[in-house]
């Protein structure tokens, strides 16, 4: 069963208030994402560092209920 964006964005704000969160489902099928996030929690932290905070807040649910999640992260005046 897909996970809606709307459940990934209330697990991402849980753990992270401050995130600035955009999801794109990229196949339309609820189940690959493309997520960026924002927030300064990240700032001075190495991307795999912002990766695994991300991976933490979605509580193992990547694999199984999350198949594919494509990352962005940034501390806020590092946003492209």
């Amino acid at each position: 069963m897909p996970m809606p964006a709307s459940e990934i964005e209330a697990l991402i704000r849980a753990a992270i208030p401050d995130a600035h969160i955009e999801i794109t489902d990229l196949a339309g099928d609820g189940d690959h994402y493309a997520e960026r996030v924002t927030s300064e929690s990240f700032r001075g932290l190495p991307r795999v560092r912002q990766h695994q905070a991300l991976y933490a807040a979605l509580g193992g649910r990547m694999g199984g209920l999350l198949h594919a999640l494509q990352l962005t992260t940034a501390a806020p005046e590092d946003q492209a």
